[in-house]
Parts: C-alpha cells; structure tokens; sequence
C-alpha cells in the first residue's frame, strides 16, 4: 500500500512539473509608452466583462494590462468589477 501511494505521488509530481511548462511571450510590444495606472485599472475593472467576451474571439484582447505599475492599478481594476461585492449595495424595502 505505502509503494502503489509512493509511485501514485511520483506519476502525479512527474505530471505537474512537465504540466507546468508555458511557452513565454514576448511583452514587449505591450509596455511601450506609459505604465497604466489606477485609473486605468478603474476602466478595464468595468469593462472587464466586454473583455473577457473578446478575448474568446480575439488573441491580441487581454482582460488585464501587462503594462501596469503594480498596487495602484489592480486595486483600480478590484474596484472597477466590483471586488467580490464590495461595491453591491444590498436595497432594503
């Protein structure tokens, strides 16, 4: 029993790692000019859904910048989709 679960965790750890590989893309192309900043991360947070329905059809459509500057814009982007419904006002009646 303690073998077939050392050989069960190894074929699993064997397929996480070459699971694992991701082919890098070149950012380049997207950095250039001006880092977005919270304000930026204000916009795609509520245009995120439009977003995630183009990137579907489209490869060059991100739902994320690449090119950001860090806190300031995934905070922006947090509250522009809500963030986990800290923004969805509960109506009392």
């Amino acid at each position: 029993m303690v073998q077939t679960f050392k050989t069960l965790t190894i074929i699993v750890l064997v397929i996480l790692v070459f699971s694992s590989c991701a082919e890098r893309q070149d950012v380049e192309a997207c950095v250039e000019g001006g880092a977005y900043g919270f304000l930026g991360g204000l916009l795609h947070g509520i245009i995120a859904p439009i977003g995630l329905i183009g990137m579907l059809f489209k490869d060059d459509i991100t739902v994320f910048a690449t090119n950001n500057n860090g806190f300031w814009y995934a905070f922006g982007f947090l509250i522009g989709s809500g963030g986990w419904g800290i923004l969805a006002g509960k109506s009392r009646k």
